[in-house]
């Protein structure tokens, strides 16, 4: 994952912050300040788990799990079609209308992890 901000395509609010902890949090508190608490609440978890496990890949999940969030954030009416999508998922009556959900979902998801140097299909 990239650490270097990318610059700002067309509609976003600003750039895609580096993959930190610190710079996250700055960016959400501007692009959505009601997920400050969540995104402190999670960052002591995984520093926890990080230091039970003797491992850096909770934190890794992590910066990478807000670093998608914030590529998504950053871009408005992306956001609120996402959000629109998850209502609709959960009401789906066929499967291809879950099918389609599913993939317009799959796409914000893919050009959000492109914008924050997420390998697509990586989990590490």
């Amino acid at each position: 994952m990239s650490t270097a901000p990318d610059p700002s395509p067309a509609g976003a609010s600003g750039p895609q912050p580096a993959a930190t902890a610190e710079d996250l949090r700055a960016a959400l508190a501007r692009l959505a300040p009601e997920a400050v608490p969540t995104f402190d609440a999670e960052r002591a978890a995984a520093v926890a788990r990080a230091r039970e496990q003797v491992s850096s890949a909770p934190m890794r999940r992590f910066l990478r799990q807000w670093a998608l969030y914030v590529a998504i954030e950053r871009h408005p009416a992306q956001a609120a079609r996402l959000r629109v999508l998850e209502g609709q998922a959960a009401t789906a009556t066929t499967p291809g209308q879950a099918r389609a959900i599913a993939a317009e979902i799959g796409r914000i998801l893919d050009k959000a992890a492109a914008e924050a140097g997420i390998p697509l299909g990586g989990t590490r």
